[in-house]
């Protein structure tokens, strides 16, 4: 005979509920320890101990935020097929900001920062290093991204031995103004679509700027010339764990850079203002004291941490303006 939830002997009853219940509590915290936003490491690459060579940082800085996408709790997320990781997208949204930033200073390392301008050979651990990074953020059968990324830190990990190494000739790291100023102005156009996005979690007309400049441009009718912007709701917390993870990046990526280029910026008056830049990321980051992402009217009853968020990034964004408008000075 069958035994059903009706005649199942109450002690059996309590053990399955038990269990479930136990089951249910491992799998909040699990959800709950693996959708930690990380602190900020740099101080753990202790610049005192660091060799004296120029570039280590970055590189470094670059390695460490690889390794903290593939050894954080829960691993990385963002291609996971485990049932538990299908509730979490706000921390696979925090590695898509991170791993955004990470590919652009791995583009820049290995045009601009390792080459002379004369120079038109690359070194061919970055550029390993660079094709491995720029894989599927979301792939999981072979190669998985997991793989794609530990292959781009072993390569980094080469191109720093060699850095440190002063009788290996064919790695360098050359701190100009115009290096410098090329990974700005990439940061800044990530700044800029990132702070769109955040402000238009409430909706807003703007004027149509894709055909500016174009003479065509005078045949748009009215509704062609505003258009209504605003970010699905579905996609709102995906934008603001995206640009969180992009700040958290870019602070620490910041941070490496202002002790590499030391006499550059010094030389070109921008230390204040890359300060200005990194005192914006770090507002960013404010500890989140809401148990959800709320995106209310800019004057509406509820708060919008979409619009707070865009605040920063938006301030952030005209800071790195600065910074390479002063690099760009004679």
């Amino acid at each position: 005979m069958a035994v059903t939830l009706r005649n199942m002997p109450l002690q059996l009853k309590l053990t399955i509920v038990g269990a479930a219940a136990l089951v249910l509590l491992v799998q909040l915290f699990l959800c709950w320890r693996w959708s930690r936003e990380p602190p900020l490491f740099l101080e753990a690459v202790v610049v005192d101990e660091a060799p004296a060579v120029t570039g280590y940082l970055t590189v470094e800085t670059l390695i460490q935020t690889i390794d903290w996408l593939l050894e954080k709790p829960g691993g990385y997320l963002s291609n996971d097929v485990y049932p538990l990781s299908w509730w979490l997208d706000n921390m696979p949204h925090f590695e898509f900001g991170v791993l955004v930033q990470s590919q652009d200073l791995s583009r820049i390392l290995r045009t601009a920062y390792s080459r002379s301008p004369a120079q038109t050979e690359e070194h061919p651990a970055l550029v390993a290093a660079e094709r491995a990074i720029n894989s599927s953020h979301d792939k999981w059968v072979y190669p998985s991204t997991q793989r794609k990324l530990r292959e781009a830190e072993d390569a980094l990990i080469v191109y720093r031995s060699q850095l440190v190494d002063r009788e290996v000739s064919d790695a360098q790291f050359y701190t100009r103004a115009d290096n410098l100023s090329e990974w700005l102005a990439i940061v800044e156009r990530r700044l800029s679509e990132l702070s769109l996005m955040l402000s238009a979690s409430v909706g807003q007309t703007e004027m149509n700027a894709n055909p500016a400049g174009e003479a065509s441009a005078d045949n748009l009718n009215q509704r062609q010339r505003a258009v209504l912007v605003k970010t699905p709701w579905t996609e709102l917390d995906r934008v603001f764990f995206e640009a969180r993870g992009s700040a958290w990046a870019l602070l620490q990526f910041m941070a490496a850079a202002q002790v590499d280029f030391d006499g550059v910026l010094a030389e070109k008056n921008a230390v204040v203002s890359l300060e200005q830049v990194m005192r914006e990321l770090e507002g960013a980051l404010n500890p989140i004291r809401s148990p959800i992402i709320l995106n209310g009217g800019g004057y509406g009853f509820f708060a919008n941490h979409s619009l707070v968020l865009a605040s920063y990034i938006s301030r952030a964004h005209s800071a790195v303006s600065d910074v390479r408008a002063l690099l760009a000075q004679g």
